[in-house]
């Protein structure tokens, strides 16, 4: 017997609640279309239940964004029927429930009126309005009683916008969405009425429409101004949407250009096989985030097609496995005219220098992210100078990713110095800070910060040897001696260390690959490993986390080869030495390295 779906009767919450208290894990979320909550409270992967105001809240968030992503899908398979009755009933539920803003949303939120958040209405709103515009454009029937909701809808995005532009924030990602969520409904509602959509001025072209907005929040090097791949594709993938039914030749030249830039930068920094590092906030693995990436892929490569985010695509399709709704799939003829020419493929070292990180890949599919860049806003994490490397699909020392924010304590470890690969003096946080690029060339990239921690420069350098990656962390006591200094490694994966009786100590990294490395010091180090919280996506699975600690010293040299056990010639030794870091290899030659600072 197939099971009931309903639309739930309530107003949602804030979806971020939706977390286990005792675990820090996203809660399981049941039958999201079924309209009720689960019975037993919502299940925790490790066993708990959980039932509270602020979990059924987040729940219903869960379920009212499944049925508007459902009725789309209905309506771009042609299932008319279906749609229209479940828009029709939204029409109703919305009259009812959401004539004023949201009691419940907390202080500091941008109030909405079905949800706490004006950006979760926005998200909502965005499906709903391109479900009706493609119903209404092949004249389907029955559409005239969903016109007050998508008027309401269109509204309510207008006056949340006027409250950021009045705050200063046209910059802010919610004002993607609601342009997004304003074009949506305003050109569905031209769609049913049969009469041309005369909204361009205020959503587009005006002062504080999508142009602008976009000019405002993506940087130079491409990236979205917070840093964070989620937000990053998160605003790409709202202003996509928005511009359904436009010819991307006709855009003004720089929102294309930006637009561009922007596939530009996840097609640098995925790997080979389509992994998108967690870069700041943002989930470090979840269905719902998988399927956006999918349809952000579909809408790209009709905008600006680079061939990588194909693989951005087969990799999140692969994630997903039985939880693909196939709604990418639905999406040819996005725009009216052709895709720009196709992208460039990113050079081997990459740099983004307002964003603050620099990709570069090594032999034997090593990609290494060098993170130097600005703090990021209230997306932000204290982690400069750390260094992040995957395989072609192993994420061997990844940046964790974040938990649901409403998990006050693993959201404040996960954007914590302690839980990413980056350097920490006397055991503190760093401070919020920016670093900067000293140098970048063909094969390196050199970064350093200076304000981490008062009187302490550290620069770090990530080079591409011919079958090998160097990485040399350079931290020098501007005043004073380094009472305690260390390099953290924090591996995604399981991880062997063995420190022999002389020599480099060596690391082992497993996952779909096999990563070796070596670690050596100019002075001496203290190797702890220790259990630690894996990824955000689960923080109750361990991982070995290793501190690499000198005591008592003014400046301190920290150097480590990597070598993916598919390249070669074998790295055999490495050392450091007055001529530099030295890498010996099993073909009898060897590779000398810089190591000043």
């Amino acid at each position: 017997m197939a099971a009931v779906k309903r639309i739930p009767r309530e107003r949602g919450g804030w979806w971020h609640a939706y977390v286990c208290p005792a675990h820090g894990v996203e809660l399981d979320h049941g039958d999201v279309l079924g309209g009720a909550f689960p019975k037993d409270g919502a299940r925790c992967p490790r066993g708990c239940r959980v039932d509270t105001t602020a979990v059924r809240g987040a729940w219903t968030v869960l379920s009212h964004q499944a049925w508007a992503r459902r009725i789309r899908v209905l309506a771009e398979r042609g299932e008319d029927t279906d749609a229209v009755s479940s828009l029709v009933e939204y029409a109703s539920l919305y009259a009812e429930l959401a004539g004023r803003h949201h009691d419940d949303a907390q202080p500091w939120m941008l109030r909405g009126r079905l949800f706490h958040q004006a950006l979760t209405d926005a998200i909502w709103a965005v499906n709903i309005g391109h479900a009706t515009w493609t119903l209404g454009a092949r004249g389907t029937a029955g559409l005239a009683a969903v016109l007050p909701l998508l008027d309401e809808l269109e509204r309510a995005a207008l006056d949340a916008r006027d409250v950021l532009v009045a705050r200063g924030d046209l910059a802010s990602n919610y004002t993607t969405w609601l342009t997004a969520a304003g074009i949506a409904t305003g050109r569905a509602a031209a769609a049913v009425r049969g009469v041309p959509w005369d909204g361009a001025k205020q959503w587009l072209e005006g002062p504080h429409g999508l142009y602008a907005h976009l000019r405002a929040c993506v940087a130079d090097d491409g990236w979205e101004w917070e840093g964070s791949t989620y937000y990053h594709g998160f605003v790409l993938r709202a202003a996509l949407l928005a511009l359904r039914g436009t010819d991307p030749s006709a855009l003004p030249g720089d929102v294309a250009a930006r637009l561009g830039g922007m596939v530009d930068v996840l097609a640098a920094i995925a790997t080979d096989g389509g992994v998108l590092p967690a870069l700041h906030d943002g989930p470090y693995l979840r269905d719902p985030l998988s399927l956006e990436w999918l349809e952000l892929c579909a809408l790209a490569r009709q905008f600006a097609p680079a061939s990588r985010m194909d693989a951005v695509a087969g990799r999140a399709r692969a994630d997903l496995a039985g939880a693909d709704d196939g709604l990418d799939r639905l999406l040819d003829g996005w725009f009216t005219g052709s895709p720009l020419p196709e992208r460039s493929a990113p050079a081997p070292v990459t740099v983004f220098g307002d964003a603050g990180y620099a990709v570069v890949r090594a032999a034997g599919g090593v990609h290494a992210v060098l993170d130097f860049g600005p703090h990021g806003g209230s997306h932000g994490h204290r982690d400069k100078l750390s260094l992040y490397l995957y395989g072609v699909t192993a994420p061997w020392q990844p940046d964790p990713g974040q938990v649901p924010y409403a998990h006050e304590e693993f959201r404040d470890l996960y954007a914590s110095t302690a839980a990413h690969p980056s350097f920490r003096v006397g055991g503190a946080e760093q401070a919020e800070c920016a670093g900067g690029l000293l140098n970048a060339d063909d094969t390196s990239a050199t970064a350093e910060v200076t304000t981490a921690y008062d009187g302490v420069r550290a620069v770090r350098r990530v080079e591409a040897g011919t079958c090998h990656l160097v990485d040399v962390l350079t931290v020098t006591g501007e005043r004073d001696a380094l009472g305690r200094v260390a390099v953290q490694l924090r591996p995604g994966v399981a991880l062997d260390l063995q420190v022999p009786a002389s020599g480099p100590v060596r690391t082992t990294w497993y996952g779909d690959e096999l990563l070796h490395g070596w670690h050596t010091a100019s002075a001496p180090v203290r190797p702890f490993c220790r259990p630690g919280p894996g990824p955000a996506d689960d923080p109750q699975q361990q991982r070995s986390w290793v501190d690499f600690t000198a005591r008592d010293t003014t400046r301190v040299v920290f150097a480590s080869v990597y070598q993916s056990a598919s390249a070669g010639p074998a790295v055999t030794d490495v050392r450091l030495t007055e001529e530099g870091l030295v890498v010996s290899l099993a073909d009898g030659s060897r590779r000398v390295h810089r190591t000043e600072a």
